[in-house]
Order: structure tokens, then C-alpha cells, then sequence
């Protein structure tokens, strides 16, 4: 499955994608990169729902549970792109760190994919 063309560009675009989220996030918490970091992160949340978008499919063969979470980790990709659009959206005081939230909330369910596929692929065999 990896070894495809696509399979090779989607990795590639989600551990960039990944990375630059994590530039975004890690810049503004060290008082760093003032004013251009929200594009950093912007950059990587696209990046990383285009690379989730293209990733080849697992197989019918795969375990249904193995499916399922490969397709829970497009929504990581998506909490990732509503926290850049939280970045730029500004509802005062309350509203300011909104961004944050959804970060970890889509690093949590890429932690939990990440950990999960490859054990429900084991069980199965």
C-alpha cells in the first residue's frame, strides 16, 4: 500500500504537514515568529488533510476496525484546519486561544490512530 506512488506523497505531505503544525504551535508558545506563524500552522493543517485525503485506502482484507480508524484520522487532519481558522478569527478576549484546543484535540486522535491501526493490523494476523 505504501509503496505506490501516492502512497509515498501522502506520507510525505502528512510528515511535513505534521511538522509545520507543530512549527505553527511551538512559535507563538516560545514568543517567537510574531505575525507569520498562523500561516506556518495554516500551511501544515492543509498539507496534512491533503496528504490524509490522498493516502491510499487499506484493502477490504484489512480488519473493519483497522478501516475505521484510518478513516478517523482524516478528522485529526480537520481539527487541525479549524484550529488555523480559530488562529485568524478574533471574538475578543474568550476566543483567542480557541486554536489550542483544537491542536490537541487533533493531536489526541492522531496519538490514538497512530497507536491503534497497527495493533488492530497485528490482532488480525
Amino acid at each position: 500500500m505504501q509503496n505506490s506512488r501516492m502512497g509515498r506523497l501522502s506520507l510525505w505531505a502528512i510528515n511535513i504537514g505534521l511538522i509545520l503544525v507543530l512549527t505553527g504551535t511551538a512559535l507563538p508558545l516560545l514568543r517567537t515568529g510574531h505575525g507569520f506563524y498562523q500561516y506556518i500552522y495554516c500551511a501544515g493543517a492543509l498539507l496534512t488533510l491533503v496528504g490524509r485525503i490522498i493516502q491510499p485506502r487499506l484493502p477490504q482484507s484489512a480488519p473493519l476496525r483497522a478501516r475505521r480508524l484510518s478513516r478517523i484520522e482524516i478528522w485529526s487532519a480537520l481539527m487541525f484546519c479549524a484550529g488555523g481558522f480559530f488562529m485568524f478569527y478574533n471574538a475578543g478576549k474568550a476566543g483567542r486561544m480557541d486554536w489550542i484546543a483544537f491542536t490537541l484535540a487533533g493531536g489526541a486522535v492522531q496519538a490514538y490512530t497512530s497507536l491503534m491501526i497497527p495493533r488492530a493490523l497485528a490482532k488480525s494476523k
